[in-house]
């Protein structure tokens, strides 16, 4: 004998999908964050390691490196925060739906509230991410000199590639 749902639950089921997905979505976004902050991580104990075998003038060098990387770490780390804040004010919104039909409450404004909150706390935790691989490209890149196809491009033209 199969199991009947009211149909008021199966509708705030339907509704519950929409938020469940973006929860997913926010999921794979932490653990892109994560890695990339374990990778910063890594990176600040390397160059930490070796800076103490370096005498102060070498290690100066790497100090903008390390203030890079500090950055990095503070700009991750808040975007983590903000979209785990971002996930649990989407729990918060399914919560809602299923107590709201358990009470027999109205509360599509907490929902409307809840959700809008949970858009712009992700809206925010995006932003330092895209922050974060600002500072990251800024300061990682690949010096000319090791690239041959710039050379290449970038050679001056003499009389001889003229004709």
């Amino acid at each position: 004998m199969p199991i009947s749902i009211p149909s008021d639950i199966a509708h705030i089921i339907q509704l519950a999908i929409a938020p469940v997905f973006l929860l997913a979505g926010i999921g794979a976004f932490l653990n892109v964050m994560a890695n990339r902050l374990s990778r910063v991580v890594d990176r600040w104990r390397k160059v930490e390691g070796y800076m103490a075998e370096l005498d102060e003038p070498a290690r100066q060098i790497h100090v903008p490196e390390l203030a890079a990387i500090d950055k990095r770490m503070i700009l991750i780390n808040r975007a983590v925060i903000l979209s785990t804040l971002s996930a649990l004010l989407i729990c918060l919104v399914v919560v809602t739906l299923f107590t709201g039909q358990v009470v027999k409450m109205d509360v599509s404004n907490a929902v409307a509230a809840l959700f809008v909150a949970s858009m712009g706390v992700l809206i925010a935790g995006l932003v330092y991410f895209l922050a974060e691989i600002s500072v990251a490209t800024r300061t990682l890149r690949v010096a000319p000199h090791l690239i041959p196809s710039h050379k290449a491009r970038h050679r001056k033209k003499g009389p001889a590639d003229l004709s």
